[in-house]
């Protein structure tokens, strides 16, 4: 692992660019990364390059950007002066495209919301909206063409850039589109507006758009009446797919552009709220990198009093990242990427000796007591069974779900906890024990604040301080090193690996897969101490 630490000396946790190799196995190609700080004005970049053979990888950006907002996001104002605005971001944008050309960046992604802002109503964020006619239906270079359509501004300036950067551009705006009174879904104002990501190739032609289906309490925005399963092919790298923020957490259009499309790669701009431990931006864009097995260039902005930030590119195996709730600035990430992204290891195609605490998660798995041969004897473990029936079972708030826990005491243990038809179970060792308090916990239900969906959770947490209550708080620190083996009888295939340590800092499973129907992670060796290791099931149908 190479830090990057930024000039300053704070602590690693808050303030950071962090590039990562991290693996099942030992057999992956050998990952060389490099990080430094170039000065951009008042704001900085940090690029940090993975170098792999040219022929099997592309050159990848994003960029987490402080956006300059309205004052008064609810004022009605001018186009002239909303344009203003605007260019004061695509300013920012304009310089990190040229730097980043310099290192032969082939595709950027910019961040949603990073040019017009948030907290708008629907009348005062429309002089900030440009008109988007549909790229399936007219082919428009808007650079080259910038007087077809009136009010395209913002898309003139991110056409030229893609062409001035020589490299395909994917960034977010606001557009609207006229409709008529006989459209039964013609907002009564005679427009939609839309949350909408842009596709613009190396020449500056329009490729494609995406507008955002789940929205996140944008009252400034329509939901389109159709799902748009958007898709765009690059002669560098094949195809990607497209879509926004809150849609990763849903199965229109995150799962389905996979399923259906045969997509590899995913551009995502996000304006994300951190929120721990279960959904942290960097931790919800790798475990999707990992459940799917695709490489996610995922572009946040950066507010850190607003608790947002958290951009990077992420491959099932290797991610580049940042998140910083202390600098105000933003950061250019820049990664070299495999154009065919490689997975997990999963159980069903592991290879290698078995170690013995994977044996022992398969013996308990297949009901057996878990027994050893010594000398001539066979001594069976009947002190697991004792260990996870006395155990007091304890209720916390975790994301504003109650969910039932158990306290993750002792050395070593095997625990199990069950909620409606989940049952979560723990088999772990520690080398040392540390002064803090985890604990095992499971949710099976209906999550409805902020946002209502059916998610399944198996979690090992590490908890706020030493009282049962605190489990659940937001925790960005911990010295508990684990190796364990995490699994649930999960009733959905859509689950998606979490796991933090000290510091806000990824991590990867040694394994994850399916045996005797159950869904398991497995992990040993870890750098530092254990925020989070958890399994977040969706089931899209009980929505």
């Amino acid at each position: 692992i190479a830090h990057a630490r930024i000039r300053g000396g704070r602590r690693a946790e808050s303030r950071f660019m962090v590039c990562i190799m991290s693996g099942a196995r030992s057999k992956l190609a050998l990952f060389l990364c490099g990080c430094y700080v170039v000065a951009l004005g008042a704001h900085t970049g940090e690029e940090c390059v993975a170098k792999h053979h040219e022929a099997e990888s592309y050159v990848a950006a994003v960029y987490e950007h402080p956006s300059i907002l309205s004052p008064n996001p609810l004022a009605l104002t001018s186009r002239q002066q909303a344009l203003e605005l605007m260019n004061q971001n695509l300013d920012i944008y304009e310089q990190q495209v040229m730097t980043a050309a310099q290192k032969g960046v082939q595709i950027i992604v910019f961040p949603e919301d990073g040019i017009h802002g948030f907290n708008f109503t629907r009348t005062s964020i429309y002089p900030f909206l440009d008109f988007m006619p549909s790229p399936q239906v007219v082919r428009w270079n808007p650079c080259l063409e910038p007087h077809r359509f009136n009010d395209t501004e913002v898309l003139q300036r991110l056409s030229c850039m893609a062409i001035k950067g020589d490299m395909f551009l994917v960034a977010n705006l606001g557009t609207k589109q006229p409709c008529h009174i006989s459209d039964p879904g013609c907002p009564n104002d005679g427009r939609y507006q839309f949350n909408t990501d842009v596709v613009f190739s190396n020449n500056g032609t329009l490729v494609d758009r995406y507008r955002k289906h789940n929205l996140y309490f944008e009252a400034a925005f329509d939901v389109p009446l159709k799902v748009d399963h958007t898709t765009f092919d690059t002669p560098f790298a094949g195809r990607f797919g497209v879509f926004t923020c809150f849609d990763i957490l849903f199965f229109n259009p995150a799962v389905r552009l996979l399923r259906d499309y045969k997509v590899k790669h995913v551009v995502y701009p996000t304006a994300w709220m951190n929120q721990l431990p279960l959904l942290a931006a960097i931790e919800i864009q790798k475990a999707f990198a990992v459940a799917f097995g695709v490489n996610v260039l995922a572009a946040n902005v950066h507010h850190p009093v607003l608790g947002m930030t958290g951009s990077g590119i992420h491959t099932p195996l290797k991610s580049f990242w940042y998140h910083d709730m202390e600098n105000p600035n933003g950061r250019l990430i820049i990664a070299q990427v495999a154009k065919n992204p490689v997975g997990l290891i999963d159980a069903e195609n592991a290879t290698g000796e078995m170690d013995p605490s994977h044996s022992k998660f398969l013996k308990i798995l297949s009901g057996d007591p878990y027994c050893e041969k010594d000398a001539q004897e066979v001594h069976c473990d009947e002190a697991t069974k004792w260990n996870r029936n006395a155990l007091p079972i304890f209720h916390s708030e975790m994301m504003y779900d109650n969910f039932t826990l158990v306290p993750v005491w002792g050395k070593e243990g095997y625990l199990h906890v069950c909620s409606n038809g989940l049952c979560c179970y723990l088999l772990y060792e520690r080398p040392t024990l540390s002064e803090e308090l985890y604990a095992l916990g499971v949710f099976d239900g209906l999550h409805t604040v902020h946002g209502t969906y059916y998610i399944q959770v198996c979690a090992l947490v590490r908890c706020g301080g030493l009282g049962f209550d605190t489990c659940g708080q937001e925790i960005t620190e911990a010295t508990g090193i684990f190796e364990f083996h995490l699994w649930g009888n999960f009733s959905t295939s859509y689950i998606f690996p979490l796991f933090l340590t000290s510091g806000m800092t990824l991590d990867v499973p040694d394994q994850l897969g399916w045996e005797n129907d159950h869904y398991f992670l497995r992990k040993s060796g870890l750098s530092s101490g254990l925020v989070t290791a958890a399994l977040y099931g969706r089931l899209y149908e009980r929505d």
